[in-house]
C-alpha cells in the first residue's frame, strides 16, 4: 500500500478504520463511532440505522402531539369547571382552585372557592365535585362540601357534604380514616389506626 493510501486499510489482517478526534468516541460501540470513510459492503447496515432513527423520530413526534392534545383537553375541562363553579355559586371570584384526580386518573375534579369576598382560603369555602362530559361549556356538579377558613381540602376538615359527596366517603373523620387506609395500602404500609396513630385534627380545635 502506497504512502498516499487511505487511513482505512488492513494491518495484520485487522481492519484499521482510523481515529476521529483522537479517539474521543471510543466509549461508543464500534458501529456507532463516526468514521471518515464508509466501510465497504456496509450500505445495508447504514440503511437499517437510518430507518431506525427515522422511526424513533416519528414515535417521539407522535408522543409529543398526543401530549399536546391531552393537555388541551385538560385545559378545556378545567375552564368548564371554573365556569360551572361561578354559575352555581353566583360568585365571579378569580382566586378559585381546581384539583384534578391525578391518582385515580379520572376526569373528576374538585373546585373550591370562598363563599364571601376575601383572600384565598381566608373565608369559608364551597367545594364542588365536577364529573361527566362538557356540555355547553359546563360540567355537572352533583355534590360538594364546605371548608373552614385557612385549611387544606382534606377529608378531616370538610363538613356539610351534600349530593353524591356522601359524608362516609368524602367528609369528616370516617372519610379521613378511609383515605389514610387507602393511601397506606397503596404504599404497602399498615393503616394509621393499626399503628396506634389517630387522624389529624384541626389546629386550635
Amino acid at each position: 500500500m502506497s504512502d498516499g493510501a487511505s487511513e482505512i486499510g488492513t494491518v495484520g489482517g485487522v481492519e484499521n478504520t482510523g481515529e476521529i478526534d483522537n479517539g474521543r468516541w471510543k466509549f461508543l460501540p464500534e458501529w456507532l463511532q463516526p468514521r471518515e470513510h464508509e466501510r465497504e459492503g456496509s450500505g445495508r447496515r447504514r440503511l437499517v440505522e437510518v430507518t431506525l432513527l427515522i422511526l424513533a423520530g416519528l414515535l417521539l413526534a407522535v408522543a409529543t402531539v398526543n401530549d399536546l392534545i391531552e393537555q388541551a383537553h385538560v385545559n378545556h375541562r378545567l375552564n368548564a369547571d371554573l365556569l360551572t363553579w361561578h354559575e352555581y355559586t353566583g360568585h365571579d371570584y378569580k382566586n378559585v382552585s381546581t384539583e384534578q384526580d391525578l391518582y385515580g386518573h379520572t376526569t373528576r375534579d374538585v373546585v373550591c372557592g370562598n363563599t364571601t369576598p376575601g383572600p384565598p382560603k381566608e373565608r369559608v369555602q364551597l367545594c364542588l365535585l365536577m364529573t361527566g362530559p362538557i356540555v355547553d361549556g359546563r360540567r355537572a356538579a352533583h355534590g360538594g362540601w364546605y371548608l373552614r377558613p385557612k385549611v387544606e381540602d382534606v377529608p378531616i376538615y370538610r363538613y356539610g357534604c351534600f349530593g353524591t359527596a356522601t359524608p362516609a366517603r368524602f367528609c369528616g373523620k370516617a372519610a379521613a380514616a378511609a383515605a389514610a387506609a387507602t393511601d397506606a395500602a397503596e404504599r404497602g404500609e399498615s393503616a394509621p389506626a393499626e399503628r396506634g396513630e389517630g387522624t389529624p385534627t384541626e389546629a386550635g380545635r
